[in-house]
């Protein structure tokens, strides 16, 4: 059974720092690219970050380039979002999710219908 578990969340000051995992198995095919994504009260799920299996490319959505990093570690089965320089409009439920590999790029890493199983949610909290 394919499962996706996402831990890390909590209250984080402006400014600081959080990292995020998203620990995955059950997964018969060994190559998937992840996806983390953010959801806010009343907005739809957006994308973070997006990361490949085979060659570790990544894609950033513009509010997380040069903040947010994601990483993976293959032999934890685990992927990571980490988070600096939080800002308040960073809160919401943050979700990964799984999908076929080669999906670090725009319009495939920002479509949620690609992806074949997701997580139940972290919450970030952004507060002083």
């Amino acid at each position: 059974q394919v499962q996706l578990v996402e831990s890390g969340g909590g209250l984080v000051q402006p400014g600081g720092s959080l990292r995020l995992s998203c620990e995955l198995s059950g997964f018969t095919n060994d190559y998937y690219g992840v996806g983390w994504f953010v959801q806010r009260p009343g907005k739809e799920r957006k994308a973070v970050a997006c990361i490949n299996k085979s060659d570790g490319r990544t894609y950033y959505d513009q509010f997380a380039k040069g903040r947010f990093t994601i990483s993976r570690d293959n032999a934890k089965s685990t992927v990571y979002l980490q988070m600096n320089t939080v800002k308040p409009d960073d809160a919401g439920t943050y979700y990964c999710a799984a999908g076929s590999d080669g999906l670090a790029e725009r319009f495939l890493c920002t479509d949620t219908r690609i992806y074949d199983a997701w997580g139940q949610g972290t919450q970030v909290a952004v507060s002083s």
